[in-house]
């Protein structure tokens, strides 16, 4: 038996005893299903959607806010059964608006929503705030025929609060949990929708990222992520950090569901600058761009060795995934060179805190109404008087920081953009061009830590940053396993080039198979357990 096999029958033994939870999940007749399996029994009315949402509502209120108590869903949408009811009603009378409708999605708590669902970034500081209107995705979602059943939990502010946070945590949302370990930690911050989705929690699953927010969380969790082009998907109604560098974009369990939601949620938007180039861009099927296993063949994929984790159980399911990309007629060159993060990890810092406090005073302006903050220096006021509830594990030193920086006009600021232009868009540009590259592939990250308030999260090595700061598209895939833990296998693009790593991503997928569904482990990898 090949160790592939070994793996795929196995996959949460692979190394040290599990140990079984005390509360495991129900039978779940919809787990595991996609846009491919549900959209045509919606269709054709075999399959009501206000009876697809309800049972997604009773899986939440038995599994993540009972049972394992997953805490992954930070509110539900009081008008997700009576939307549904009316899509159903909209299809029997003029049939269905596309593969989305009547479909169940979760947004993360940064996206706001004019609705009676808050948008509050996990902060009890954006309690009370409403929205004058839906986010730019929100409203492609609604216009799809989506349902959006609720809010998912995340690191609170986006991961932008604190160097020693511990990902998965809010003080509105309390601590999410990591669906496959639940002593580990789910990564962030889109952590309540990477394990919401590995949970089944519902159909599909949107996020965002900054750095790794995206790929990190749905790495550690057998899921596909895809972080897109900055200004494929418009940044309106998201609670920002960085303008720079922040996207949303779908965590789902198939590539096949990816590029279905992709398509809904890519658009231009007036009120968003950098999709300007999505006017004049040719739409694209990013679901007619799947080919199965033919699509690796005559791909030229790139190996960033210097980006690898050096762990002696993670590394070999990459060199697997490598030997797979190969057989499956990709040209495999190993390796390329790119920049190490460490010549733009200072620069990107200066841009993160600096665009935070620009980006975070306009969306309080625009989206804060009603809330008892206005600006940055507000949510620090708030932070310090409400400290037994917001900072009981970790501190604001980062806000902090960000209070105190220049405008977007400051040398430091000017400087570090074009340190990041040239280490990380250049270093990536020259590599595709010397090459002649489809994609640079690496393992997305290590393996999930387990969650510690004390110290706060144990990150090893990433691969997140240099297209989180080029401002490129990163695929993440299900690789296979090591400890019992997943293993990510990242493909990095060029700018627009969804398309191409969608394709590449799903002959890989269809070739390995490595999702499975989670168990709900209390513990993995832990010999003598």
């Amino acid at each position: 038996m090949d160790r592939r096999s070994f793996l795929s029958q196995i996959p949460l033994a692979a190394a040290g005893a599990a140990v079984a939870a005390d509360n495991t999940a129900p039978d779940f007749s919809f787990a595991e299903l996609g846009v491919a399996d549900l959209a045509p029994r919606l269709a054709d009315g075999s399959l009501e959607a206000v009876s697809l949402a309800q049972a997604y509502l009773d899986r939440i209120k038995s599994i993540d806010a009972a049972g394992p108590q997953l805490r992954s869903v930070i509110e539900l949408n009081p008008d997700a059964l009576e939307i549904a009811r009316a899509l159903d009603q909209e299809r029997a009378a003029k049939g269905v608006r596309g593969p989305l409708h009547g479909v169940p999605v979760l947004i993360k708590d940064n996206i706001a929503t004019a609705d009676r669902m808050a948008t509050t970034a996990g902060s009890l500081a954006l309690v009370g705030a409403k929205a004058p209107r839906d986010a730019h995705l929100v409203s492609r979602l609604r216009a799809a025929g989506a349902v959006i059943l609720g809010k998912t939990n995340l690191s609170e502010w986006a991961n932008i609060r604190s160097t020693r946070a511990t990902s998965g945590w809010s003080a509105r949302g309390g601590f999410t949990k990591h669906a496959y370990a639940l002593d580990r930690n789910p990564s962030g911050s889109s952590s309540g929708s990477g394990t919401a989705a590995a949970a089944s929690l519902a159909t599909l699953a949107v996020g965002t990222e900054t750095d790794g927010s995206i790929t990190s969380p749905a790495s550690v969790q057998n899921l596909v992520g895809l972080k897109p082009t900055v200004g494929l998907v418009s940044r309106d109604g998201i609670v920002p950090i960085s303008h720079s560098q922040d996207t949303a974009g779908p965590m789902v369990r198939s590539v096949h569901d990816c590029a279905v939601l992709l398509a809904a949620l890519a658009g231009h938007d007036a009120r968003d600058a950098a999709t300007k180039p999505m006017a004049s861009r040719a739409s694209v099927d990013y679901v007619a761009a799947l080919q199965g296993e033919r699509g690796l063949k005559g791909a030229r994929i790139g190996v960033a060795r210097g980006f690898f984790t050096q762990h002696d159980r993670v590394d070999p399911v990459i060199e697997e995934a490598l030997r797979t990309l190969k057989s499956l007629g990709a040209v495999i060159v190993d390796p390329v060179e790119l920049p190490p993060a460490e010549r733009y990890g200072a620069a990107e810092f200066e841009i993160l805190l600096t665009e935070c406090k620009h980006g975070l005073n306009a969306y309080l302006a625009e989206f804060g109404a009603g809330a008892p903050v206005k600006t940055l220096a507000d949510v620090i006021a708030f932070n310090q008087r409400e400290a037994a509830r917001e900072m009981p594990y970790f501190s604001q030193e980062l806000f902090v920081q960000a209070q105190e920086k220049g405008g977007l006009a400051s040398a430091p600021y000017r400087k570090a953009v074009e340190t990041c232009r040239r280490e990380a868009r250049g270093g990536l540009m020259r590599a595709f061009s010397k090459h002649k590259l489809d994609a640079i592939v690496a393992p997305t990250g290590g393996l999930a830590w387990l969650t510690d308030t004390v110290n706060g999260d144990h990150y090893s090595a990433s691969f997140t940053a240099p297209a989180a700061v080029a401002g490129f598209p990163h695929l993440t895939v299900p690789a296979g396993w090591a400890l019992g833990l997943p293993v990510g296998l990242s493909f990095v693009g060029t700018a627009w080039s969804e398309a191409t790593l969608l394709r590449l991503g799903h002959a890989f997928e269809q070739a390995t198979k490595q999702r499975r569904a989670p168990q709900f482990l209390a513990s993995v990898g832990r010999p003598g357990s």
